[in-house]
């Protein structure tokens, strides 16, 4: 395992890079950019189809700097200037723990008050260059594709809070024992949660810009899971307690031909330090599991990217808008669910039967695509025109 980038330098090549990067932010940093190349290639297509439209914005240029805008500037340079400096001063420390440092209240004054001050000259400059005698009113227009990146913040920051909300529902004891560090810690996400929440915000963002929902969420049904094989493969190599169930059992004559760890794994260095101490290990991820589990974030990746092969194999065939995005919620379903089986999860008692939060959402998830699926095709001859 390489819980940190530099675990991988030191581990692979006997380098020792101090490097504040954890190797599971890393790969949902490159799920997010993977994502948003998938989406804009998504939108492009369907603006040379003439579905997605530009849209015309007004904006007022050659004002003078307002009093509001260095304001807010000011405040954002002093927010940076007062980590930076003491992340500079105290390296050493934020390479250890760097969530603790972002979280915290820790900063230094002295590099606020230079962070602030910059800002505010480099935007008061800016404003001053292309100031005019008089502000005039210009119109742009602004294509789908490059409202790619605003679409990404807002699904980042809202799939954030679903994914913590969900998995802090998930793990309902944790939250009551400790609500501020559950929540605001940065392990422990339900992927579920995030589309489900994220997805949302992102429908009433671009309904804002006339952009078709139906096609936005086909789209979406294309770069989401490509960018959940990546970020399941940040939990497989960092070993962030996502693991599946103990597996004890000798791995199958027909899968001889892989290496033994695809089947069983025990995920040594693993990031939440999980297990039994390894002997002669030395530094912070010295734990390895007891026994061998099942290594589900690895059948998850392998599982969703069949599915970003199959849709996107099939998103220039199917016609009826909304129906990709109604086959992703189908196949999506019957992945988690049949996933959840072998996964370590806490069980809820439904109906008079044993279940994990995942089930219950993968099932609604597999009903809602069938039943989409199905009023889909009832009215396909008017939503093709849509």
């Amino acid at each position: 395992m390489y819980p940190t980038i530099s675990e991988f330098f030191r581990q692979v090549f006997g380098i020792d890079i101090p490097l504040p990067i954890q190797t599971y932010g890393f790969f949902v940093a490159i799920a997010f950019l993977v994502s948003a190349w998938i989406l804009s290639m998504e939108f492009k297509r369907k603006e040379n189809e003439g579905i997605f439209l530009p849209v015309t914005r007004k904006k007022k240029v050659g004002e003078v700097p307002q009093t509001g805008e260095l304001l807010i500037s000011g405040i954002i340079g002093f927010i940076l200037g007062y980590k930076l400096l003491y992340v500079i001063l105290e390296y050493t420390a934020f390479v250890d723990n760097p969530q603790e440092f972002i979280l915290s209240a820790k900063g230094n004054i002295l590099g606020g008050l230079i962070g602030a001050g910059i800002s505010v000259y480099l935007n008061y400059r800016e404003k001053i260059k292309a100031k005019l005698e008089k502000p005039v009113i210009q119109e742009e227009k602004v294509f789908p594709h490059k409202m790619v990146a605003n679409i990404l913040v807002v699904a980042g920051i809202f799939g954030l809070a679903g994914a913590k909300i969900f998995d802090a529902l998930e793990n309902f004891d944790d939250l009551i024992k400790d609500p501020i560090g559950t929540l605001f810690s940065f392990s422990g996400l339900t992927f579920l949660g995030g589309v489900l929440v994220g997805g949302t915000a992102v429908i009433l963002y671009t309904r804002k810009y006339n952009m078709k929902t139906l096609h936005v969420i086909d789209s979406a049904a294309i770069a989401i899971p490509m960018g959940y094989a990546i970020g399941r493969l940040a939990c497989q190599i960092s070993g962030d307690g996502c693991w599946g169930i103990e597996n004890l059992n000798p791995q199958p004559e027909w899968l001889a031909w892989l290496p033994e760890w695809t089947w069983a794994y025990q995920y040594p260095h693993n990031v939440i330090n999980s297990g039994e101490v390894i002997h002669l290990c030395t530094g912070k991820y010295c734990h390895v599991l007891e026994n061998p589990v099942y290594p589900t974030p690895l059948y998850e990746t392998l599982l969703n990217l069949l599915i970003f092969g199959i849709l996107f194999g099939l998103r220039k065939k199917i016609k009826i808008p909304g129906l990709l995005f109604a086959l992703y919620f189908t196949l999506a379903g019957i992945q988690r669910f049949v996933v959840e089986k072998i996964r370590v999860n806490i069980k809820y008692h439904l109906f008079g039967t044993e279940v994990t939060q995942a089930e219950v959402i993968s099932t609604l998830m597999f009903i809602a695509g069938i039943v989409g699926i199905i009023l889909l095709y009832k009215n396909k001859e008017k939503l093709i025109k849509y």
